[in-house]
């Protein structure tokens, strides 16, 4: 355990950190599983309503740090590749 002032404040820190970045990464998750789900059993316009807002989700996890820009890169031109083939 941690005897100077510093190195505990270092340590709720962390907690508060680790606690946020959790919470965000799951709403990403449970974003895209939402996502994913609605192009398995929705229709096409549907999907294309969606899907804007699945990207909107991503990017703010960019901002936030939880995600790397090309990571969300990819991700996003997945889903669009998907979603056009499930439209189509």
């Amino acid at each position: 355990m941690a005897h100077h002032k510093s190195a505990k404040k270092r340590i709720r820190q962390t907690a508060k950190r680790t606690a946020r970045n959790r919470s965000l990464r799951s709403t990403l998750r449970t974003s895209l599983k939402k996502f994913r789900s609605t192009m398995d059993n929705g229709a096409a316009e549907q999907i294309q309503s969606e899907l804007p807002q699945t990207h909107k989700v991503i990017d703010k996890m960019v901002t936030k740090g939880i995600l790397h820009h090309r990571t969300a890169a990819r991700y996003k031109s997945r889903l669009t590749v998907a979603a056009n083939q499930a439209s189509a």
